[in-house]
């Protein structure tokens, strides 16, 4: 068949990787994740599995990301383990969170004992402040790559209650599970209405 030129896609409509993963693949994949992620893995995470392999595409990883937000425990532990288990079950989700969880836990117990030797050292503060706004620049720059999605699809309702969430919560300072009863069943509800305009 001769070569036609094809337009570029849109990334969230470009279909993840379906080939099988090997658990030392993924295993490795939570490590080196965990191991770059100063101030947070999200942001690695996010590069690692949309970006990097391709596992993903940018609106599956926020549906699985918003899942994991009503599981208890942190959330990119409840990632890693509900990705590994989606891609290689049980065992994809004892690899992706040993790979995760191993490198650090070693590390921090190392950098603890150290830290209980010399943390009184006015340079050792100084230079763990600066290792703070690195990690809340990093937050905002996974913050805003996530909201891109929605801002492609052009949902002004969506983006209505992520603002309304972002005051209710980080302004109002409302209690975080009475806003999720809330706001969870509007946005299920917006979403059902949206989706069957469109169909």
């Amino acid at each position: 068949m001769p070569e036609t030129d094809v337009p570029p896609m849109d990334e969230r409509l470009v279909p993840a990787t379906r080939s099988p993963v090997g658990l030392g693949t993924l295993f490795l994949a939570f490590a080196k994740m965990s191991l770059a992620g100063f101030g947070g893995v999200l942001v690695w995470a996010r590069r690692a599995i949309v970006e990097q392999h391709r596992w993903m595409t940018p609106d599956e990883f926020n549906e699985t990301f918003a899942l994991c937000h009503f599981l208890p425990g942190p959330n990119i532990v409840n990632l890693s383990v509900v990705f590994g288990a989606r891609i290689r079950g049980i065992p994809g989700a004892i690899a992706a969170f040993a790979g995760l969880l191993g490198p650090p836990v070693l590390i921090v117990t190392l950098l603890a004992i150290l830290y209980a030797r010399y943390g009184d050292l006015e340079s050792l503060r100084r230079t763990l402040g600066g290792v703070s706004s690195v990690a809340v620049g990093l937050l905002f720059a996974v913050i805003a790559r996530m909201m891109l999605p929605l801002l492609k699809k052009r949902e002004p309702l969506s983006l209505l209650v992520l603002l309304a969430v972002f005051v209710a919560v980080g302004l109002m300072r409302w209690p975080l599970p009475t806003v999720l009863l809330v706001s969870i069943p509007v946005s299920i509800l917006l979403t059902v209405i949206i989706r069957r305009r469109a169909a």
